[in-house]
């Protein structure tokens, strides 16, 4: 049996292992989970679909196309409403296995901070705040590429609830370290890095968008390098305020999770990877603890931010 500590500290709570399971790509928690081989103890948080205040019916179809390594979505949020989820999604769930977080949403500072409010009261153990759906046309690209307008959503949510708040940070911004800044001088516990860029495809024998909303948001192993990168120019911000990183964006194998690890992610999302490869978490973990045991690592943690100059 292996020594190798795999869990981690995220913002104040203790995750059994480094993996999580990224909003969008699992449901609310009870979808994905049903699949024969899924273990909550490969788990260390689960994120659930992305919920706004009031009920949301998506955007028209299509809404999905799978591109040439990744996929493009353009779901809109769909979802039952904020006081629906905590109301009748949440009690059903094995919180007792891993722990949920909620995923907030809004077209204004004043929605999100009234999502806030609403989850504070209910067992999900950390919110993300998503600034920066590049598929919803109100509010989520406006918010995730104006830092200051990204610090006034988390301003607005700081009082309405004590648990870890955790800012969702988009590709698709000129300086994504000073975004980073404000939304943790605002008052963020956490930060996501990255969520998806923005693409589109072309239906060429009709010559029309093949994504009814034209714009999606796209994700999958094409948008690693970005990723990576992204997060290496947020770790000096998040290391300086001792904050942490949630790494995500094509992560796909043990060896990229390897990669978010040194380049700084103290937690690692797993999203688009799940739907071609359903039983990647065992994977991930078995590859992540036969690396640091080959490499004299003791733990996770220790691994974290190890990049060379």
């Amino acid at each position: 049996m292996s020594d190798i500590d795999l869990s981690v500290d995220f913002a104040g709570l203790r995750l059994q292992t480094p993996i999580v399971l990224l909003s969008g790509c699992v449901g609310f928690g009870d979808e994905y989970t049903r699949i024969e081989g899924y273990s909550h103890e490969h788990v260390g948080a689960v994120i659930l679909k992305g919920t706004t205040l009031e009920p949301r019916l998506g955007n028209p179809p299509h809404r999905i196309y799978e591109t040439p390594a990744g996929m493009l979505n353009a779901i809109g949020l769909q979802n039952p409403g904020a006081r629906y989820v905590v109301d009748h999604i949440l009690p059903l769930l094995p919180h007792e296995k891993t722990q949920f977080w909620a995923n907030a949403n809004g077209t204004t500072p004043e929605e999100y901070a009234e999502v806030a409010r609403i989850f504070d009261d209910s067992p999900v153990t950390a919110i993300e705040i998503n600034i920066s759906c590049p598929n919803v046309k109100a509010g989520g690209i406006h918010f995730g590429n104006d830092p200051e307008m990204a610090a006034r959503v988390v301003e607005a949510m700081r009082p309405m609830t004590s648990k870890p708040l955790i800012t969702k940070l988009s590709p698709n911004n000129a300086d994504i370290a000073k975004t980073a800044r404000h939304v943790i001088e605002a008052g963020s516990d956490g930060l996501s890095v990255i969520n998806t860029l923005v693409g589109m495809a072309v239906d060429v024998d009709k010559r029309t968008p093949i994504i009814a909303n034209v714009s999606a948001g796209l994700s999958g192993p094409a948008i690693k390098p970005v990723a990576l990168w992204k997060l290496h120019q947020c770790r000096a911000v998040a290391s300086k305020h001792g904050i942490p990183i949630l790494g995500q964006g094509g992560i796909c194998s043990a060896r990229d999770a390897i990669e978010f690890a040194i380049t700084g992610a103290d937690a690692i999302g797993l999203g688009t990877g799940l739907f071609f490869d359903p039983l990647l978490c065992p994977k991930v973990l078995e590859g992540l603890r036969s690396y640091l045991e080959r490499h004299g690592f003791g733990s996770y943690a220790e691994l974290v931010g190890s990049l060379a100059s």
